[in-house]
């Protein structure tokens, strides 16, 4: 805040303007300066001040959101201007949903586009009363049946009625005629997302209670019943965890630009150690917290996003992923997280804490074999950054902030779970008797 009185000096002098870009440190051409006096107007201007005169509000407000870019009246956060390659038709999408919205569609259409999501393409949509979130294959899709977000519609639609905070799904259009891909929609979910897992902002104690939320709505999720759900058929009935080496071992080697040492052993250790046994229930496949819409003012999870990877599998898979921010460094580009800072964010429980809230809820006990999950959780991320550049990694930025270093850096650390795990599973061997002594050289000539 600049007072002129305290600074001793006022509009129209440059000095006031050139001193409130200092506080803000910003440009001139960065900045604008709302006024209904024309000398004041005019004295910004001379600066290189972008200015809007306000006589009439209204029109004062049309000519900044035209300056901005974006709306200010019901403002949806978390997003920015449509891109030119959304490629969505406004006049298509509004008949569409003039025939499933019926009377509560009077008002302007108004699109803006998610920053999550790299895949498909994710929209806020403003109609009338209405506000939506629209997710719509994009055009270079990998699978451009629209059998991923026929999946996706299908399992949020499930969960919700199953309990699980989900968004509330409206319909699902596959005529490409209407949008030119298949698209969903459903209903927009207002709260916080948290990109950085040690929550700064909050107080310990509002940081444990989210992180025990989180915990619970994961084995929410888990804990679904199948048939109940009716979604006996929603994957493959097997060894999970082995598809997917296969599964990520084949991408990885589509994208390989040079060889990791750390990879290459990985790939060759995983499938010998596979787990015999695993439950099978839902899995997200990407779960970590900035995918949770929470309550603006108590420890909720309202809505849980990005369902992309989601099937049947082994659960610990699930909670394994959500541990890996615990092992990264803050300034990991790719997933920020908590290595490394002294003693850990005051009130965020460790991971071992947060492995027995998820169990409390579970009834389950953290697996002997953990460390071989958390190998698996972290090949499979340095597998998804290899490919970064061809395939954006689900839910992360596609905007160069990961390097080939990022994904040797992530093998490696895979590389000491699956070596902690082969000191666990060998002072787990029973004791064996001592050798016959023997009278003759085993050393080879």
């Amino acid at each position: 805040m600049v007072e002129s009185c305290w600074e001793g000096m006022h509009k129209p002098d440059p000095h006031i303007y050139k001193l409130c870009l200092e506080h803000l440190g910003v440009q001139p051409w960065e900045s604008i300066f709302l006024d209904s006096n024309s000398q004041n107007l005019k004295a910004a201007a001379q600066l290189g001040i972008r200015t809007v005169k306000v006589n009439d509000p209204g029109v004062a407000l049309k000519e900044l959101e035209a300056c901005l870019g974006f709306p200010l009246q019901g403002f949806v956060p978390y997003t920015r201007s449509v891109r030119p390659n959304m490629g969505i038709p406004k006049d298509h999408l509004q008949k569409y949903l003039e025939s499933i919205l019926g009377d509560h569609t009077a008002g302007p259409l108004v699109l803006r586009q998610f920053g999550h999501g790299q895949s498909a393409q994710t929209c806020s949509v403003k109609f009338g009363d209405q506000l939506l979130v629209l997710k719509k294959e994009a055009p270079d899709s990998p699978h451009p049946s629209g059998s991923v977000l026929r999946r996706e519609y299908r399992v949020l639609k499930a969960l919700a009625e199953a309990g699980v905070p989900v968004p509330t799904v409206l319909a699902l259009c596959e005529d490409r005629s209407t949008l030119g891909s298949p698209f969903y929609l459903m209903e927009h979910c207002a709260g916080r997302v948290y990109s950085d897992i040690s929550l700064p902002t909050l107080q310990p104690r509002q940081r444990r209670a989210l992180y025990a939320a989180m915990s619970q709505v994961l084995s929410k999720i888990h804990t679904v019943d199948l048939r109940a759900a009716k979604l006996e058929d929603f994957g493959e009935h097997g060894n999970y965890i082995q598809w997917q080496v296969e599964s990520w071992t084949k991408q990885y080697r589509a994208v390989e630009t040079h060889v990791i040492p750390a990879m290459e052993r990985l790939m060759e250790w995983l499938p010998l150690h596979v787990p015999e046994s695993q439950k099978m229930t839902v899995v997200h496949g990407d779960f970590r917290m900035d995918n949770l819409v929470f309550h603006p003012d108590r420890p909720e999870v309202l809505a849980v996003l990005g369902w992309k990877f989601s099937t049947l599998g082994d659960p610990l898979s699930d909670l394994a992923n959500n541990c890996m921010g615990y092992f990264l460094p803050p300034h990991f580009r790719a997933l920020p997280g908590l290595r490394q800072r002294a003693g850990g964010p005051l009130g965020v429980p460790t991971a071992e804490e947060y492995c027995q809230m998820y169990s409390g809820h579970t009834g389950t006990e953290r697996p002997k074999n953990w460390n071989f999950y958390m190998a698996f959780a972290f090949f499979r991320l340095a597998a998804m950054l290899q490919g970064l550049p061809r395939h954006p990694t689900a839910g992360r930025s596609a905007s160069g902030e990961s390097s080939p270093e990022d994904a040797e850096f992530v093998a490696e650390l895979a590389w000491e779970f699956a070596i902690k795990e082969g000191f666990r599973v060998f002072d787990s061997l029973p004791t064996t008797k001592p050798l016959a002594h023997r009278r003759y050289s085993t050393w080879a000539r």
